[in-house]
């Protein structure tokens, strides 16, 4: 998969983009070692029993029969032939996943996945989402957008807040000054823009429309810059987006804002609300049950894919949700069917149990997929986890709470974000650090895990 840019380390010099970026989408694909990638874009990760028999089967016509699940919640098709993209864009049209041809790359819309699922849910933002999806398909600024920059938007339990957006919105439960009360999912939210701590406070009804104005004002900030930057981090010195000049042009668009100085994370609110990225039974507040799963290092069979298919049909709501955990929500089961039904995907080779050793690994694509990666990582990691040795206690501070990601080259592509783990292969063999929010690593250290396959 092509990498995932990181978040730019401090002091480090912005790049200067001279071209426009080549993430790759539906309708243009990315070649690789195995043949030619697809990745389709599901805001909020949001799929219906249709569109996912459309993706199993243009994994089993068009592909090598697999899907890959991405750290925003969208899928991959890989292994396409040549001759696959008129073919497969019609599969994907038919399904409803392309509603605007020349939007479909800029659909990155990330969203609290338990969001209205769980006994004591603080918002469903996933209405604003798809509000805001519609508002990005018709907007003929918004092409200009590159296929990276990210939407996220938070229930307020705060699971995708810190995911690396460059627009961010979390709930808040009350109205405030500016939001006259109750207004929509969770009564208003906290708006933030790429790193700036400063939050600005917006009313429930106008979450969507201020999302994009805030991604106009990056494009505004972006061409004054001249830089081609692809992501609101990258914006040259002088030329930075913060939350006041968000808020002029809010403002300039009859969106009331109120500036608040505090980092917005700091509203999340603690409680027990059911942890999004862990696998097992979610109670809902109506007693219904979701499902919540993950797929090993990411990937699924095409068998897999149409067991969770059917579930969603026969006993959920007809629904899906794919996580930026490389997992699958299953929502509205009878509560007499949720444990057969898990235990059924536990024995289908999905993970269901918090404390399942595959919880927290992830790797890249590795050989012999991808021709950059100096190793098969996807096998190396399966031994490990086999052998009870994803991390070795001698050689680093037990981080068994930590994400871990085995990567085949210095791209490290699909990594974590926030604090991890990186297993990277060299070719003396891997090496094994923390990477503390994405731009400051320990010293290397050297693991005796598998020598990289040749």
């Amino acid at each position: 998969m092509p990498p995932s840019p990181s978040i730019r380390p401090q002091g480090a010099e912005p790049p200067i983009r001279d071209r426009g970026d080549a993430c790759p989408g539906a309708l243009r694909l990315h070649s690789a070692a195995d043949g030619h990638l697809a990745r389709v874009r599901l805001p909020a990760g949001n799929l219906t029993v249709r569109q996912a028999t459309a993706l199993a089967d243009a994994a089993d016509l068009l592909g090598d029969g697999h899907l890959s699940l991405t750290s925003r919640g969208n899928a991959e098709l890989r292994g396409l032939t040549d001759d696959c993209g008129a073919r497969l864009a019609g599969l994907l049209r038919d399904a409803g996943l392309l509603p605007s041809e020349r939007h479909e790359r800029i659909r990155n819309i990330l969203a609290s996945p338990l969001a209205g699922l769980d006994q004591h849910t603080p918002a469903d933002v996933r209405l604003w989402a798809r509000e805001l999806d519609t508002l990005l398909c018709t907007s003929e600024s918004a092409t200009a957008l590159s296929g990276r920059f990210l939407f996220v938007l938070d229930d307020g339990r705060g699971d995708v807040a810190a995911l690396g957006g460059d627009v961010t919105l979390v709930a808040e439960s009350g109205g405030g000054p500016a939001s006259g009360g109750p207004a929509g999912p969770g009564g208003g939210a906290l708006l933030r823009i790429g790193d700036d701590l400063a939050a600005l406070r917006i009313a429930g009804a106008d979450v969507p429309r201020a999302a994009l104005t805030a991604a106009a004002c990056f494009l505004t900030a972006a061409g004054a810059s001249g830089s081609g930057a692809w992501r609101v981090r990258e914006l040259p010195d002088g030329y930075g987006l913060a939350a006041p000049a968000v808020a002029d042009g809010l403002r300039a668009a009859g969106i009331a804002a109120e500036y608040v100085a505090d980092d917005p994370r700091a509203a999340v609110i603690e409680s027990a609300y059911a942890d999004s990225s862990a696998p097992g039974i979610v109670e809902g507040p109506d007693g219904r049950r979701a499902l919540s799963v993950l797929a090993p290092l990411g990937r699924l069979s095409g068998a897999q894919w149409r067991l969770l298919t059917a579930i969603a049909a026969d006993d959920g709501s007809g629904e899906l949700r794919l996580t930026p955990w490389r997992g699958i929500v299953i929502p509205g089961l009878p509560a007499t069917a949720a444990a057969p039904r898990l235990r059924e995907l536990a024995a289908a080779g999905l993970i269901t149990d918090p404390a399942s050793p595959w919880h927290r690994i992830s790797a890249c694509t590795g050989r012999p997929g991808c021709a950059k990666s100096r190793t098969d990582v996807r096998t190396d990691a399966a031994a490990a986890v086999a052998q009870g040795t994803p991390v070795l206690d001698g050689q680093l501070p037990v981080h068994r709470d930590l994400p871990l990601h085995w990567s085949g080259c210095e791209r490290r592509c699909g990594h974590p974000h926030g604090t991890w783990v990186d297993v990277l292969a060299t070719a003396e063999g891997y090496r094994t650090s923390v990477v503390r929010d994405e731009a400051h690593p320990t010293a290397p250290a050297p693991v005796p895990a598998p020598h990289p396959t040749s």
